[in-house]
C-alpha cells in the first residue's frame, strides 16, 4: 500500500509593523503575499516580505504670525535703572557747569542783558530743534537706522500707545538725552568761558534734555499734573496738552515741537515740513511716512479699563 504524503496548502501573510518617524512623511509601501506548501519538511522562508521604500518629504515651512501685544501694566522696561539715574545726574551737572560759567562771566564782565537774551534765544531754538528732530524720526528711517534706530522705534510705538510716556519713570524718560548733552555740552563748558555763549548753550541744551519730560506732561491729565506745570502750559511756556493732542490725530503731520510749541503755528501755517518733504523726495526719491495712510502701528489704542482706573 502506498501512502500519499498529505499536502496542505495554506496562505501565509507576513506583516511588518511600520513606525512613522517625525522626519519621514508619506512613503510607498509594497505588500507581497505568497503561498507556501506545508509538507513534512520545514517551510521555506519567504523570499519577499513587506518592503518599505521611505520617501523623505521636507516639513512644511513654519508660518510666523506677527502679533502686536498690548503693553502690560507696569512694564519693567519703564523703570529707571542706576545707569539711567547716573546719566541724568551727569547731564544735570553739565548744565549747571554751563550756566555757572555764564553767571560767573556775566558778573566778571558786568553783562546781564546779553546772557539773558542768549538764554531766551536758546529756549526758542530748542523748541524749533525738537520739532525738526521729531519730524525727521517720525517720517524717515526705522529700527535699523544707525545711532537713532532705537529712538525711531520708540516714537513709532509712542503713536500707538502715547500713554506709556506718562508711565515711564523720570530718569528712564530722560537718560538718552542727558547722555547726549553730557558728551556735547561738557567740552564746551570746559573750554569756553564766554557768558553769552554759555547762556545760549546752557538754556538751550537744558530745554532739549528736559523736552521729553515736557512731552510727558503734555500727555498727562490736568488733575494729576503739578499746578505749576499746568500754569506754565496755559501760559505757553511749555507745550500745552490740547496743542500736542493734535499731533496724535490724523494726518499726524503737524505740531511736532515739544518744548514750548511756539513754532508749531508758523511751521504748520507755512507748510515748512511739507516743503522739506518735497525737496527730499525730488532730491533723493524718499517718501515720508506722512504721505501714506496711517498704518495700524500709528492708530492709537485706548487704555484698558485697569489702566484707566490706575490713573
Amino acid at each position: 500500500m502506498s501512502f500519499l504524503a498529505y499536502h496542505k496548502s495554506t496562505p501565509s501573510f507576513h506583516h511588518q509593523i511600520c513606525k512613522t518617524y517625525p522626519s519621514l512623511h508619506p512613503a510607498r509601501v509594497y505588500c507581497s503575499t505568497t503561498i507556501t506548501t506545508t509538507t513534512s519538511s520545514k517551510p521555506k522562508p519567504n523570499a519577499k516580505q513587506l518592503v518599505i521604500e521611505p520617501r523623505f518629504v521636507p516639513p512644511p515651512p513654519k508660518v510666523v504670525i506677527a502679533t502686536n501685544h498690548h503693553p502690560m501694566d507696569n512694564d519693567p522696561s519703564w523703570q529707571s535703572t542706576w545707569s539711567h539715574r547716573a546719566w541724568v545726574v551727569a547731564g544735570c551737572t553739565t548744565l549747571l557747569i554751563s550756566l555757572g560759567e555764564s553767571i560767573k562771566g556775566a558778573i566778571d564782565m558786568h553783562l546781564w542783558a546779553e546772557p539773558i537774551l542768549a538764554g531766551w534765544v536758546g529756549y526758542i531754538m530748542a523748541d524749533l530743534g525738537s520739532g525738526v528732530y521729531h519730524w525727521a524720526i517720525d517720517n524717515y528711517g526705522d529700527g535699523s537706522t544707525p545711532i537713532v534706530g532705537a529712538q525711531i522705534e520708540a516714537f513709532q510705538g509712542h503713536h500707538k500707545w502715547p500713554w506709556i510716556i506718562t508711565r515711564r519713570q523720570f530718569a528712564n524718560n530722560l537718560y538718552a538725552l542727558a547722555r547726549a548733552v553730557t558728551f556735547t555740552v561738557l567740552p564746551i563748558a570746559i573750554v569756553c568761558h564766554d557768558p553769552v555763549v554759555q547762556g545760549f548753550v546752557g538754556v538751550g541744551s537744558g530745554c532739549i534734555m528736559f523736552s521729553q519730560q515736557f512731552h510727558a506732561w503734555a500727555h498727562g491729565t490736568k488733575s494729576r499734573l503739578p499746578p505749576l506745570v499746568v500754569a506754565l502750559q496755559e501760559a505757553g511756556v511749555l507745550v500745552s496738552r490740547p496743542q500736542h493732542a493734535a499731533h496724535h490725530r490724523a494726518p499726524y503731520n503737524n505740531n511736532y515741537c515739544i518744548v514750548s510749541g511756539v513754532w508749531n503755528k508758523y511751521l504748520d501755517k507755512y507748510k515748512v515740513f511739507e516743503v522739506m518733504e518735497m525737496m527730499l523726495y525730488f532730491r533723493l526719491g524718499v517718501r515720508p511716512r506722512s504721505w501714506s495712510e496711517p498704518a495700524s502701528e500709528w492708530i492709537e489704542e485706548i487704555q484698558t479699563p485697569s489702566q484707566i482706573q490706575a490713573q
